[in-house]
């Protein structure tokens, strides 16, 4: 006997007030649906329906069953119905990033996702820590860094360059390095680790090679965006990632220097989890996300403006 469709016979007999009608409904024949009914009553030791030739009614066991599997039997044919749409664009949307990149890069393509895209619910998680994506549930993840190990899907989206620059009023008033030895006569900012607490070495491309020099701080943080504005407001000779640089470089806010030592080894990956089904959900937001960064030079020095070593200043819209 097929529990689930003979409760669900009994469920719509005693709701329509007729086996034939319930018969129809589910798409068999009088005789099948009698048959189930009966099967089910012998199953339960109990007798659910009245019966005569004319009209069918419920016992008083019958009726104590019907409300206790009528609301877990529409629960079932609720979440059949939400597994059989599955493949429609609705539902929740976990997705988690370093605040820095949530911020200034991601930030605008989560609105224009959740406007182009209404009936998924975006859950946004900002965090610099290392999350247990299973245990949090998180659909995708975007790291920054070098590239994420094999137990996750990891697709490059973004460079991130690591360029060494200052405001023009701290050029104007200590010049500008031109070796990177020269920045031990300047004042400088530093980036607090997280992992380690310690200031991070700065990082310089020479030839093939990367070098790492601990250059001292004159004023230090463990905030990326704290350490922008230091750099902003002409305390130091900062070196800051490309995604939080490059807009500031282009609108003259920022100059950079020692442009031919730009380091260019990490980059911005969108990660996920392995799925043999992924959610179409899930399937558009990533198509979403690497059509419009992997298109972007927004974020990121041009070769061209590297090898010029003068970057484009984004042009005024007319009348701003």
């Amino acid at each position: 006997m097929n529990e689930i469709r003979a409760i669900s016979l009994f469920v719509r007999t005693a709701t329509l007030g007729s086996l034939r009608k319930a018969a129809i409904e589910q798409g068999v024949t009088p005789q099948a649906a009698s048959l189930a009914v009966s099967q089910l009553e012998k199953h339960l030791g109990i007798r659910l329906f009245h019966r005569t030739t004319r009209q069918i009614s419920l016992t008083d066991e019958g009726r104590r069953f019907l409300e206790s599997v009528q609301p877990p039997l529409e629960a079932l044919n609720d979440a059949m119905h939400g597994a059989r749409h599955a493949d429609l664009a609705t539902g929740p949307l976990r997705v988690t990033a370093p605040r820095s990149l949530g911020y200034s890069v991601l930030w605008p393509l989560f609105e224009a996702f959740a406007q182009a895209h209404p009936d998924v619910q975006l859950d946004i998680q900002l965090e610099d820590r290392l999350q247990d994506w299973v245990a949090e549930r998180i659909d995708v993840g975007f790291r920054a860094g070098e590239q994420p190990d094999g137990r996750i899907i990891a697709r490059r989206v973004l460079p991130i360059q690591l360029i060494v620059c200052a405001s023009p009023g701290y050029l104007a008033r200590h010049g500008a390095p031109a070796t990177i030895d020269d920045l031990a006569s300047h004042r400088c900012t530093g980036y607090l680790q997280p992992n380690t607490g310690k200031v991070a070495p700065w990082e310089f491309q020479v030839g093939d090679d990367i070098v790492y020099r601990d250059v001292p701080p004159s004023i230090c943080m463990n905030d990326p965006d704290l350490e922008t504005r230091a750099v902003l407001a002409g305390l130091g000779i900062g070196q800051l990632g490309s995604f939080t640089a490059v807009p500031l470089i282009r609108a003259a806010r920022l100059v950079p220097v020692l442009l031919p030592h730009t380091v260019q080894r990490i980059a911005m990956y969108l990660c996920y989890t392995r799925r043999a089904q992924m959610p179409k959900r899930v399937r558009l937001f990533i198509d979403f996300m690497m059509e419009r960064l992997q298109a972007s030079t927004e974020w990121h020095l041009t070769e061209e403006e590297l090898r010029a070593g003068r970057p484009a200043r984004r042009r005024k819209q007319r009348g701003s």
